[in-house]
């Protein structure tokens, strides 16, 4: 089991947002490599990053699942923005509440980063 459980948070839809959560992923990984399981909660606009076209940042979201960081994103953020669920990069997971998703997490000790 890993001693390292991390959950991101991005709820903005901008590519800077996108790039810097997924680097501060990357470097997480790097350093601490199969010690940590990592998930990124997107909610609000930050679902933007995980649709296939526009894509933001899909090819390194692609990259970061094959490392096995999981990807969710919230139904009322995608419900919300008339974003159907069929848009998503493969992989992408779907939770009710995105900001249910960041509680359960913290509540069972896993460290909560927003960059």
């Amino acid at each position: 089991m890993p001693r390292y459980r991390v959950v991101f948070h991005i709820d903005e839809g901008t590519k800077s947002r996108c790039v810097m959560v997924l680097n501060n992923m990357r470097n997480l990984l790097a350093e601490l490599g199969a010690d940590a399981e990592v998930q990124l909660v997107a909610n609000g606009e930050g679902v933007l990053m995980l649709l296939q076209k526009p894509s933001l940042c899909g090819e390194q979201v692609k990259s970061l699942m094959a490392q096995g960081v999981s990807f969710v994103t919230c139904a009322h953020s995608l419900q919300a923005l008339g974003i159907d669920a069929d848009t998503l990069l493969e992989g992408v997971k779907i939770v009710p509440s995105g900001v249910v998703e960041l509680v359960r997490r913290q509540a069972t000790g896993w460290a909560y980063i927003r960059p």
